[in-house]
């Protein structure tokens, strides 16, 4: 397991990186003069290369070596960081975390074929575990870390911290990680064929529209926390997003479990997930409820992933990791949209105030959608039920 916490270290540095580019916003704008519509496709750049890169770069890398290629990608994850920090103008800077985009795109699917390959089958569940938990990690914790730092040595500080966790997990896995073959993350016709399932197709659009929404306004949320509420301390705001994501994430599978209905599960949090983005206008005006719309938001939006991911695996039992991770692509595309179409909003003359409930009205899109599964699965189950005479 001590080489997992090698991948674990790593996957820490993706998530602190991608989450929190939303925080340094107004920074980054005030260094090169842009407007939060603007620099928030910085976020769209990251996240749109993070969710292509892994099904472009399968196939190049099918047979290789697992650890030439998580050296490989975290060193383009660290250069992309590095160059983003000494980017002298907004559109080196926009290059730069596509760089880095790609990188992390590469390591994250390579680091969950490595865990799995480095443990017994019955560990196998754990060695996952330490993988996505090193990602939520470095978004409940790094995130507010980072923005701290850049409160002392500026944004670009914040981004070289970055560079130093990704090169320090480089170096530790160029040292102590085993050299073995292992089968490359799965493939962009693999993921294309996932979608020829309506079952899959219409889990992953779930996935896509909550994405939208979710992450889409995390990545304004300065803006959105300024207007309304005049605050421009974001940091204890973002502490109650992840507070809420780490009980979300721990707390989920025990409901799984006990309820045995993903699906219907489902569908309660996009509910609450709704709820608290269309209550953040709300409930910013009234001191004592300010944080409760991010514990709610967070603990939400973190726990929808394992029911779904769930539900992917009962409807492609044969593809698990393709489905996983074409569910992976899903989300992190489905920021990208929503970072890209909250800065055109902002950028057509919409104020901040108006984004939380345009991504709750998307919810509502993936509510109905939700529920249309449910139907359908009610409706199936039906038919296989014999009748009784």
């Amino acid at each position: 397991m001590n080489k997992v916490l090698l991948l674990t270290i790593g996957m820490f540095a993706l998530g602190f990186d991608a989450y929190v580019v939303a925080g340094l916003l107004p920074d980054i704008g005030a260094t090169f003069h842009k407007s939060d519509s603007q620099v928030g496709q910085a976020v769209s750049a990251f996240t749109l290369c993070y969710a292509l890169a892994a099904p472009i770069f399968a196939t190049l890398l099918a047979g290789k070596s697992v650890r030439k290629s998580l050296i490989f990608a975290l060193a383009v994850f660290s250069v992309g960081n590095a160059a983003s920090a000494l980017a002298p103008n907004f559109s080196l800077l926009l290059i730069a975390r596509a760089v880095a985009g790609i990188g992390a795109g590469l390591f994250s699917p390579l680091a969950s074929v490595a865990a799995a390959s480095l443990v017994s089958a019955q560990k196998r569940g754990r060695a996952l575990g330490m993988i996505l938990g090193g990602m939520s990690t470095g978004t409940v914790v790094g995130v507010p870390i980072g923005l701290f730092a850049a409160e002392k040595i500026g944004w670009q500080g914040t981004l070289w911290l970055i560079t130093v966790i990704g090169l320090g997990a480089m170096i530790g896995i160029l040292l102590f990680f085993p050299n073995f073959l292992a089968a490359a993350p799965p493939s962009l016709r693999q993921r294309a064929a996932m979608l020829t399932d309506k079952k899959v197709l219409a889990i992953v659009g779930i996935t896509f529209l909550a994405s939208i929404a979710s992450l889409g306004l995390y990545t304004y949320i300065s803006s959105v926390l300024y207007e309304i509420g005049r605050i421009a301390n974001t940091t204890p705001y973002l502490w109650a997003w992840g507070i809420g994501g780490v009980a979300g994430s721990f707390t989920i599978g025990f409901l799984i479990d006990r309820t045995g209905h993903p699906a219907r599960l489902m569908a309660v949090l996009l509910s609450i997930l709704a709820l608290a983005m269309f209550g953040i206008p709300f409930a910013l005006n009234i001191p004592a409820l300010g944080f409760l719309p991010f514990l709610l938001w967070g603990a939400a939006a973190w726990a929808s992933l394992a029911p779904q991911q769930h539900a992917l695996l009962h409807a492609q039992r044969d593809h698990a990791e393709a489905v996983v991770a074409l569910n992976s692509s899903a989300n992190y595309l489905g920021s990208a949209v929503g970072s890209f179409a909250g800065g055109v909003a902002l950028f057509a003359g919409f104020r901040p105030s108006f984004l939380p409930f345009a991504a709750g009205s998307v919810i509502l899109l993936a509510i109905l959608g939700q529920l249309s599964i449910i139907a359908s699965a009610r409706a199936d189950a039906a038919k296989s039920t014999p009748a009784h005479r």
